[in-house]
């Protein structure tokens, strides 16, 4: 992603970055995609409708746009609370409420987390959510089991970059290709380049490199499945990522099922 040109200055922040790095980056019967909400956020909590949540639809989000300086790669950037059951981002003023599901944060907004009240790590910390965050090396469409509560982790930040790419913190939903030669042809318009991982990707050796898919237990105790598919605008193929490509903008599908259900299903 330009996570990306974060890496530009390379030689002389390669250490900083790496530390930074370090502690934080089927068959459906119908698809809905939507825009990010601009609007103004609004300035009281809504009530939640649980008969409104989409279970069992496939849901698209495009282009969910974050801080992004390529300048000083390093610095702070506010985190992004977004919510599954409304499929919009929310207030930082939401932060202590059950009204959002998954957190953005970190290195260029790159690592996701849940919302939890009981870890002090995390930006829900004594408020109402109960979720929590968890990965596996299995495509979207094949994953149908709901992990069980140990498997989710409950602090900030914890699912980012890959241990196949550069930088790597564990199995993540991206893959930073530093050199562009892991993914790319070596060429300078392909260094530097951040591939979501929702899709088989196929490395430059002619080997396939396996989907992973981020399943969330959401902050009011629902579950969700998340295919990861770019951070780059309006760009969802690995082809169509290069060096410049504006960034960061995160788009993903996602498949949410109810409390107490024992797998994922889209009807």
């Amino acid at each position: 992603m330009k996570i990306i040109n974060i890496f530009q200055k390379r030689a002389a922040t390669g250490i900083l970055i790496l530390a930074v790095l370090a502690s934080t980056f089927t068959a459906c019967k119908k698809t809905e995609g939507v825009k990010p909400d601009t609007t103004t956020p609004e300035t009281t909590t809504p009530t939640r409708d649980a008969d409104k949540v989409p279970y069992y639809k496939l849901q698209r989000v495009e282009n969910l746009a974050a801080q992004t300086d390529d300048q000083n790669p390093t610095t702070p950037k506010t985190e992004i609370f977004f919510s599954l059951d409304y499929k919009k981002e929310q207030p930082a003023t939401y932060a202590k409420t059950s009204f959002w599901d998954i957190s953005l944060s970190g290195l260029y907004n790159s690592f996701l987390g849940g919302n939890n009240n009981t870890d002090a790590a995390n930006s829900g910390y004594q408020g109402p959510g109960k979720g929590g965050i968890t990965i596996v090396q299995q495509a979207f469409d094949d994953v149908t089991a709901i992990p069980t509560d140990a498997d989710f982790k409950t602090g900030k930040g914890l699912i980012g970059t890959d241990d196949k790419g550069s930088f790597g913190t564990g199995t993540g939903w991206y893959l930073y290709d530093f050199g562009g030669t892991v993914v790319g042809d070596g060429g300078e318009t392909k260094v530097h380049v951040a591939y979501a991982l929702g899709n088989a990707l196929k490395l430059a050796d002619g080997s396939t490199f396996p989907a992973r898919t981020v399943i969330v237990k959401t902050a009011s105790g629902d579950y969700a499945k998340i295919k990861m598919i770019s951070c780059y605008k309006d760009v969802f193929t690995p082809d169509q990522m290069f060096t410049n490509t504006p960034h960061m903008y995160f788009t993903f599908e996602y498949v949410m099922v109810p409390a107490g259900s024992t797998k994922f299903e889209i009807k």
